[in-house]
């Protein structure tokens, strides 16, 4: 009975883990489309020097604000991968770093939460 619960239990992240890789591979869509209908830059993924370019100020917040965090991979591509298939290939490398990042934090607080109430 518990073999069978496993199993069945591995089918469905089995089918969530496919989802997650397809969505990886697929991420640098959004790089390759703006770049061949010439639409610029990804929407709302706009950094304050772009958005001083299209609005023609920064807020003073955003600006405050956006001295504060500084991206540990900028615009998701490595240094020196920014042009061509080098920045699709970081821009995939970027999606398995923050997905793994996120499914483990995920993991991780579900584990402490399932330990209090005794389910672990």
């Amino acid at each position: 009975m518990a073999n069978s619960k496993f199993k069945i239990q591995n089918l469905k992240f089995g089918k969530l883990w496919i989802g997650i890789a397809i969505l990886i591979i697929l991420s640098p869509v959004g790089l390759i489309l703006p770049e061949l209908l010439k639409a610029g830059g990804a929407w709302g993924e706009w950094g304050a020097d772009e958005i001083e370019k299209i609005a023609g100020y920064v807020p003073h917040g955003l600006k405050k604000l956006s001295e504060l965090w500084k991206a540990p991979i900028p615009d998701y591509a490595f240094s020196g991968w920014d042009k061509g298939v080098k920045s699709y290939t970081g821009y995939i490398f970027s999606g398995i770093i923050g997905a793994a990042l996120v499914i483990g934090i995920s993991i991780l607080i579900g584990k402490i939460f399932a330990g209090k109430n005794g389910n672990s």
